[in-house]
């Protein structure tokens, strides 16, 4: 199997035989008999499971998988990705913004030497309540990680299934897969999409998304950043605490000894007591954190990349 499209879905019965036409059409033409699609029914509410199963019967390229609930875009993702047989991974959303017409110049593209190919919808077709969040939280990805795409929400990419092998991916950590990919060597890049209009239904991005991606972004930075140096983080921010602690003390034990003033009622000394206390604390995590990483480094056989042997 050359080519595997992973297409999560929830309540899009609509969508869905005219997304499998377009994504037949184009893959008859790139493959041949050689690819394979893998919907991924997130506990959807309508006839979507029933839709793709008729059409199952007349096409042995389409797999299906369904959840008893909704478990969310990033639980589909990765039971899709263990189900893939290709060699090249397709990820795509089935509301029918995505065009299929665009796999053939994805594909061209990763031939260029790259790994992970993701789309950029420059001219996005959804309304400023979505485009706007999206452009800031775009701004913020790219600025601290370092990866300098357009559009990390796209969910239309194209990957070596190597990249998929590596990456684990829960939450909303699906959006920074061109993040965690590039942090493990592999070469990323970004290629604009055409972007359609809804057609049926109705979108499921509501403002909870964003304070989660907000929150998963953190997650992301700290494994980027600290994941195999945790102490780094806690030793330095314990550190400065344990250090402002010892300089509000210390400057409260001369104002006693050497001048008698009276400390039990001032401010500054519970404070520099808990700065103390908050510091050691932090620099102990960041060493029992130190000790589960070397833990988990010794139980992994290879816990960094090999490109070639």
């Amino acid at each position: 199997m050359k080519y595997s499209i992973v297409i999560p879905l929830y309540n899009e019965e609509e969508s869905i035989p005219e997304l499998y036409e377009r994504i037949k059409a184009v893959m008859d033409q790139v493959a041949p008999k050689d690819y394979e699609i893998i919907f991924i029914n997130d506990g959807s509410t309508d006839n979507s499971l029933e839709i793709i199963k008729k059409i199952q019967k007349t096409d042995p390229s389409i797999q299906v998988i369904s959840f008893r609930k909704n478990m969310g875009k990033a639980a589909g993702l990765s039971v899709g990705f263990d189900h893939v047989k290709g060699k090249y991974v397709i990820t795509m959303d089935a509301d029918l913004q995505d065009e299929p017409t665009e796999i053939p110049k994805m594909i061209k593209k990763l031939s260029e030497g790259y790994d992970l190919v993701s789309g950029w919808k420059e001219d996005r077709q959804d309304p400023i309540d979505k485009t706007l969040p999206s452009k800031v939280f775009n701004f913020l990805v790219s600025k601290l990680s370092g990866v300098n795409f357009h559009d990390f929400n796209c969910g239309f990419k194209l990957y070596k299934r190597q990249v998929l092998k590596e990456i684990e991916i829960y939450g909303q950590l699906y959006r920074f897969i061109p993040v965690l990919a590039y942090e493990r060597g592999f070469k990323v890049t970004e290629m604009k999409v055409k972007h359609n209009k809804r057609k049926y239904g109705k979108s499921k991005y509501n403002w909870k998304r964003i304070f989660a991606g907000i929150m998963d972004l953190m997650t992301v930075m700290f494994l980027v950043r600290y994941g195999k140096r945790p102490l780094h983080l806690f030793g330095f921010v314990g550190g400065l605490a344990t250090l402002m602690g010892i300089i509000s003390l210390g400057y409260l034990t001369i104002v006693k000894v050497f001048f008698g003033q009276h400390i039990a009622d001032r401010p500054l000394l519970i404070f520099g007591g808990v700065l103390l206390i908050a510091g050691l604390q932090l620099i102990f995590t960041g060493l029992i954190a130190e000790m589960l990483t070397k833990y988990n480094h010794q139980n992994t056989q290879y816990p960094f990349v090999i490109e070639e042997e």
